[in-house]
């Protein structure tokens, strides 16, 4: 876990993508020194598997991530203490599941790089586009420091859960205002499917912006900070 020194009133969560890290996705593209230059507390969290997290050999144990990452946080769920959460990706999807787990923990909820893929299934299989899209995540899983094998067994687990795509009733228990972030090249995309179906939500869609690239955008940085009102006052 990676964490910072100092109090903020609600300290603020990122949650990673898939086949990364919280050092990757949020330390080195600069997230953490903007949000303390705004007056916030960063917390990173590695998903289980990733980084510098537990790395059971039991499948299942993947299946949920939402457990082990609430289990970390400085505080209790059911303290009354509240946390914000910026998710990218497959961390956007667990933000998403705390969210509905913990209504009462989340303030606010930033999502990253999510839409449609987590309301229904992609027939993507075969086409040029998956091709692409797998040649990327495959880089992904053999770049340093990565298990393939390992990160294959999450990807299985996360893909076997029976509540693997959110529906209506359960989306209509998110409590907490968001801000979903996409870019306008996004496989998982459009936002809409996702949006519609969360009770409070601002949509900003990035024009040009795939997938793997929306961690870097200063659309995406300056949204979320805008949104978790800790904009740095240079």
């Amino acid at each position: 876990m990676f964490e910072t020194t100092g109090e903020a009133p609600v300290p603020i969560v990122f949650l990673h993508g898939f086949a990364t890290s919280t050092q990757r996705t949020w330390v080195e593209p600069g997230w953490f020194d903007l949000v303390k230059e705004g007056g916030r507390r960063p917390i990173g969290i590695d998903l289980l598997g990733h980084g510098d997290a537990e790395k059971p050999t039991n499948p299942e144990a993947y299946q949920d991530l939402a457990g082990p990452v609430v289990e970390q946080l400085p505080f209790a769920a059911d303290s009354g203490r509240q946390i914000d959460i910026v998710g990218y990706s497959l961390g956007a999807r667990t933000a998403l599941d705390i969210a509905v787990r913990f209504p009462g923990l989340v303030r606010r909820l930033v999502l990253g790089g999510v839409g449609r893929n987590l309301i229904e299934g992609h027939a993507m299989a075969g086409t040029d586009q998956g091709e692409a899209i797998g040649y990327r995540f495959d880089g992904l899983m053999r770049s340093d420091g990565q298990d393939p094998d390992l990160l294959r067994t999450i990807s299985e687990a996360q893909t076997q859960r029976t509540d693997r795509y959110f529906t209506a009733d359960t989306l209509a228990t998110v409590t907490a205002p968001a801000l979903l972030v996409i870019g306008s090249e996004d496989f998982a995309g459009p936002p809409e499917p996702l949006a519609e179906l969360l009770p409070n939500v601002e949509v900003t869609v990035l024009a040009g912006v795939d997938h793997f690239n929306l961690p870097k955008q200063f659309g995406f940085i300056d949204a979320a900070l805008e949104f978790l009102d800790c904009v740095p006052a240079w």
